[in-house]
Parts: structure tokens; C-alpha cells; sequence
């Protein structure tokens, strides 16, 4: 787990945009590791986190796009149920909130990353190294499978 710098990218609401920026950054050699894009009438907004930061600023300034930076926390998670629900229960009970939070898609070795814009990032930082009991415990334990139902036995 880490901070780092995120990227906000203003971009207009019409086709072929997003993939303007996109092949910009893979021209490059920009690897993204997680974004999400929110749309509204007006404009987009494209949030990712990249493996070179100045790359990826000077690709954008020579797009004319517009972009601002924030800090946000990188953190690994298992590609499992209830290892996102786990770091948001673990934030919540330290009243750490979350503003938002996106992830990759399919990690290496059963890992995705998980990017959070929180609150208080020195906080979370401290909340999320610390050990804790429920670190210790199964998925299974803590986020049980559906049970079957007396109809569904029965039938059997």
C-alpha cells in the first residue's frame, strides 16, 4: 500500500476522445494501471493512476487537455469476494471516508489494485497497515455463501 498521484482529465463529452488520450499515452510507453471515467452533458472525467507520472503530464499538456492531480492511496487487494469490503469496513470504523474508489481489472498472482481518494490519507494509511484480527480470518468466514434453501434440498 502506497500513495501516489492521480490524474483528472477533462475531456470533451464526444466519440473518439478518451481513445485520443489513450493512444497518446501507449505511443509513449504510459502503462495505465487503473482509471475510471465519469460522463456528464458537457465533458468527461477520466481518473487514472499511470507507471510515469511526468510521461503522462507531458502527453496530456501536449494534447491541450485539461487535468489536475490528487493524491489518492494504491492499495493491493485479492482478487476475492469481500477483500474490497474488507479496506472499506476497516476505513469506516476509524471514520476515514471514502470519496471515491476504483479498481483494475485482472492483477497478477490473484491481485487487483484498489484506488481510493479518502479524506484523511495519513490516517487511512496508519488504519490500513495496522494488524488487525480480521486480517487473519477467511473470505468465507466473514462474507458466508448464499445458503441453499429446504426447497432446493428438498428437490434433491
Amino acid at each position: 500500500m502506497e500513495t501516489t498521484k492521480q490524474v483528472s482529465v477533462f475531456l470533451e463529452n464526444k466519440p473518439g476522445r478518451l481513445a485520443q488520450v489513450l493512444l497518446a499515452l501507449a505511443r509513449e510507453k504510459v502503462n495505465v494501471v487503473a482509471l475510471t471515467i465519469m460522463d456528464s452533458h458537457e465533458h468527461s472525467v477520466l481518473r487514472l493512476v499511470t507507471n510515469d507520472l511526468p510521461k503522462t503530464i507531458q502527453v496530456l499538456d501536449g494534447l491541450n487537455a485539461q487535468h489536475t492531480q490528487s493524491d489518492v492511496l494504491v492499495v493491493d487487494l485479492r482478487n476475492q469476494p469481500g477483500a474490497l469490503a474488507r479496506v472499506c469496513e476497516q476505513l469506516a470504523t476509524e471514520h476515514v471516508n471514502i470519496d471515491y474508489a476504483y479498481c483494475s481489472s485482472g492483477g497478477r498472482n490473484g491481485k487487483v489494485v484498489g484506488i481510493f481518494k479518502v479524506s484523511n490519507v495519513e490516517k487511512a494509511l496508519r488504519v490500513l497497515r495496522r494488524p488487525s484480527a480480521n486480517n487473519n480470518r477467511r473470505t468465507e468466514a466473514r462474507f458466508p455463501r448464499k445458503q441453499i434453501n429446504a426447497a432446493q434440498k428438498v428437490a434433491r
